[in-house]
């Protein structure tokens, strides 16, 4: 009989064993996963916001002549500005008042800190033709030079730097829709640059009473 015992026994101590350590297992899987995979993770830091750090005093923008248009009706021309939001015209003298529009709205709150003035420099403004707008979409490329200077002496404060602000652009049935409700082109384009600048010129604040004072102005944007 003993004999008959001793193997399920041996069995039994087995599975208690897999048993028991099954939850130590589990936990170490999921150590290995990625944050994504392992669902949303409360943040337990504290809060922060950018919030403008200078008083923008002007913005001098410059669209180089150098820089290549196409009008060519194709899926990607190859060229510096392709801008089909407009009807055609002077594309140069159009990105130049697109930036003015976006960088005037994205700084006209900035009114504390340091007084500057803020130099861009378009270096690329691709947006899409209207063979890729009306069937499979893109993007709108841009990308500018920033330079940050003392208002008084003109020193530079930043940069200069290249700033990406690259937006989707809708193609097919949802760009016609979005251009039924109103949001053109040119909307997408100009809330993008307006939102690029906007956190260029600004800081990480993460003390409670200047997080506070920062999120009751609108150029704030809130990190967590």
């Amino acid at each position: 009989m003993m004999t008959r015992l001793l193997p399920m026994l041996a069995v039994l101590m087995g599975l208690s064993a897999c048993a028991g350590s099954a939850p130590d297992v589990m936990r170490s899987e999921q150590s290995q996963m990625t944050l994504a995979s392992q669902g949303r993770i409360e943040a337990t830091g504290p809060r922060q916001v950018l919030a403008a750090q200078y008083d923008v005093e002007d913005i001098r923008i410059s669209v180089p002549s150098k820089l290549r248009v196409s009008e060519a009706n194709v899926f990607y021309p190859v060229a510096d500005i392709v801008w089909r939001g407009e009807p055609m015209g002077n594309r140069h003298a159009q990105v130049m008042s697109i930036f003015k529009e976006a960088m005037d709205r994205g700084t006209y709150t900035m009114n504390t800190g340091r007084k500057v003035v803020v130099d861009v420099e378009v270096a690329r403004f691709h947006s899409v033709t209207e063979k890729t707008r009306y069937t499979v979409g893109g993007t709108h490329s841009m990308r500018f030079s920033l330079t940050v200077r003392d208002a008084a002496t003109g020193a530079v404060i930043e940069g200069p730097r290249m700033v990406t602000a690259d937006a989707k652009a809708a193609g097919g049935a949802q760009a016609v829709a979005e251009e039924q409700m109103g949001r053109t082109q040119r909307v997408v384009v100009v809330e993008r640059l307006a939102s690029a600048i906007r956190a260029e010129l600004s800081g990480r604040v993460t003390d409670p009473m200047l997080v506070s004072q920062a999120l009751s102005q609108r150029s704030v944007v809130a990190l967590r």
